[in-house]
């Protein structure tokens, strides 16, 4: 039995660091790297593992040692024996409660590879962070209480990292020496286990059966368990097969190749080289090129790095490539072989697993991050959650915390990608919040719509600039937000009245009389709210098309949405129109009596009362109604118009 009041470390360091350190540093320079995450439910002993890997591993120092003997005896778990746990709960509260809430990295390293893990939360409430740590491992190791068997956060943290693409899955039989090292019980937890994980389509595991805090199987087989040993078990330690796995770098060495271009390299007149992470495949001097989106060809001259060009570079590497001709290529494109590249579409299908604490808004603008690109896409409302627990398919409105679905997605341009089944670089993606810039979902691209590669847009003879200049003006939208009872549409009513007299041709596009129809299907959520507006851009851009100087009256209320509107329009031509009514001013106004109504809680999610109303930060013009009567306001932004470049006089 092992002393677990001082345990000595039993991994043995390469003799050759005091032989050679000049080859030492080089045969540890070389070492390949794996990443991995250790999770499970609560209390399975993820951080006892990775604190008795570094300690074997002989990855800290003898003040470190110090504290920790130090801090086992006032904060432990443990007795007076050493709480290898403290070594990655790092903060405070993580000690208080003896839990881990964010994820913690750490790295060690043997005499065979190299290792980065990340100790992810065992919590429900944290999934999001463990999705976070298995976003980039190789790896995973799933940690399970001989004494409790397969929990609810097995199967949830299991699911996730097979979604995330996770193939090497260790199942680690924690706390062994609790049973005393019962083979039946860890026959009955094996087996419970690939019952589960066969039917989420987890085809192979390895199973060990370790103690963390008294070191069995971790970096020597112990001698507590004989029977595993026998042929039917596994019969190796973690480490070693730490130390043996096939990384996905291996594998991805036998793709195609793909690099992400993440910056022009530009040094002087005479250098103009793409740099990027190589993500699958190989590539060499004189191999045939395409570049994506746009589809130019070319053959690579150089292969460029700090150190002198290379013969090859593979799957991993960081270089700069120089191509033969002059062709387009900036930072977002994808550079693959000429005769195999990867798709392009603006549609897709994809997994989601929302991050943050305020749901998804379906039909919101989100920015859309996939490897080195990043774009504008709206999310559907998804067509399923999945209930991890039952593996039930589940209808949904929205996303939630934690909550993980099936939903489309579409781009406002197209993007280069592969599924995320075949590619992690090009399949997996984050979306931002455009309004806080915080990262919200993180999800995988399964494959691109039908109708993304079968509905084209239509070339027509007579161009939107013809349509304008028969009409002698120069189209556009003036787009009027603010509150309900601000005055958008007794002032929007009155400049078209104006315009109108001065032989201009327009359409003014209401809030309430485009419900009557157009919209008639749509409520008054925030994403019914946000669906409307999309609507009215979309009908809007069709509008300038034709021609017309459109006029919108709409609240508006959202600031990601008014950016969509504006987004459809070429540079110039959308004018926001920020009619200034303060609340109480609007309030006392409260023409259709709304106000009453959302005041005594009959009327729900009405603009300055249960809903907020997000102001322009920048509006091309900006009235304040307590200031000036609608008449002069009229008047005030028809002469702007007419003196700026916008609508010159003809």
């Amino acid at each position: 039995m092992t002393d677990t009041t001082h345990p000595e470390p039993v991994y043995v360091v390469d003799s050759l660091i005091a032989e050679d350190i000049d080859a030492y540093l080089d045969t540890h320079q070389h070492k390949t790297m794996l990443r991995f995450i250790t999770c499970g439910s609560v209390d399975d002993g993820k951080s006892t593992l990775i604190g008795r890997l570094l300690y074997d591993s002989k990855m800290i120092f003898e003040d470190q040692l110090a504290a920790l003997e130090a801090d086992s005896k006032k904060v432990g778990t443990q007795g007076q024996g050493i709480d290898f746990a403290l070594l990655v709960d790092g903060l405070a509260a993580e000690r208080e409660q003896g839990i881990t809430i964010d994820v913690a990295y750490r790295f060690f390293n043997t005499e065979k590879r190299k290792f980065i893990v990340a100790d992810t939360p065992g919590h429900e409430q944290y999934t999001r962070n463990m999705v976070t740590g298995a976003s980039t491992a190789d790896l995973a190791v799933i940690l399970i209480d001989a004494r409790k068997g397969v929990l609810t956060q097995t199967r949830r943290h299991s699911f996730l990292a097979h979604l995330i693409g996770i193939r090497n899955i260790v199942l680690a039989v924690n706390k062994m020496d609790l049973v005393d090292y019962s083979q039946s019980r860890f026959d009955e937890i094996v087996a419970d286990y690939r019952a589960f994980a066969s039917s989420i389509g987890i085809e192979d595991f390895v199973a060990l059966p370790i103690s963390g805090y008294m070191g069995d199987n971790i970096t020597t087989l112990s001698d507590n368990t004989p029977w595993y040993a026998a042929p039917a078990y596994f019969g190796r330690s973690l480490v070693d097969h730490l130390e043996t796995v096939e990384v996905d770098t291996t594998r991805d060495l036998a793709k195609p190749f793909r690099m992400p271009v993440q910056w022009v390299n530009r040094p002087n007149l005479d250098f103009r080289g793409f740099a990027g992470l190589i993500a699958s495949g190989s590539i060499r001097p004189g191999d045939a090129i395409r570049v994506l989106p746009s589809g130019k060809t070319s053959t690579v001259e150089r292969i460029v790095t700090l150190d002198g060009d290379l013969p090859q570079a593979v799957a991993g590497q960081s270089v700069t490539l120089t191509f033969a001709d002059e062709i387009d290529c900036s930072r977002g494109d994808v550079i693959a072989l000429a005769d195999n590249p990867p798709q392009v579409a603006d549609q897709f299908e994809a997994s989601v697993v929302w991050m943050a604490d305020h749901a998804l808004i379906p039909g919101r603008a989100y920015w859309l991050k996939i490897g080195t690109q990043m774009v504008s896409a709206t999310v559907q409302a998804p067509k399923y959650t999945i209930n991890v627990n039952t593996m039930e398919h589940c209808a949904a409105k929205t996303l939630e915390l934690n909550a993980i679905g099936v939903a489309e997605i579409t781009t406002d341009r197209p993007i280069t990608f592969e599924p995320y089944a075949d590619n992690r670089a090009l399949g997996g993606f984050i979306l931002i919040d455009k309004i806080g810039n915080s990262t919200v979902a993180a999800g995988m691209l399964h494959f691109s719509l039908r109708r993304a590669q079968n509905v084209h847009w239509q070339a027509l003879d007579v161009t939107r600039e013809a349509r304008a200049e028969i009409k002698n003006q120069r189209p556009g939208v003036l787009w009027f937000t603010g509150l309900s009872g601000s005055g958008k549409s007794t002032i929007a009513n009155l400049v078209e009245k104006k315009l109108h007299a001065l032989g201009k041709h327009t359409f003014l596009l209401d809030g309430d009389n485009v419900r009557h129809g157009l919209n008639k299907d749509l409520g008054f959520t925030e994403a019914d709210r946000i669906e409307n507006i999309r609507r009215v851009g979309e009908v809007s851009r069709l509008m300038t098309d034709a021609g017309l100087i459109v006029l919108t009256a709409f609240i508006s209320p959202f600031r990601a949405e008014r950016d969509l509107a504006r987004s459809l329009t070429p540079e110039g031509e959308f004018f926001e129109v920020f009619i200034d009514t303060p609340l109480d001013v609007a309030e006392a106004r409260d023409v259709k009596g709304l106000y009453k109504k959302a005041r005594s809680g009959a009327l729900k999610n009405f603009t300055g009362i249960d809903s907020p109303y997000e102001a322009p930060e920048n509006p091309e013009i900006r009235i304040d109604t307590t200031k000036i009567s609608p008449a002069d306001a009229a008047e005030l932004i028809v002469a702007k118009l007419l003196g700026d470049y916008w609508m010159p006089e003809i």
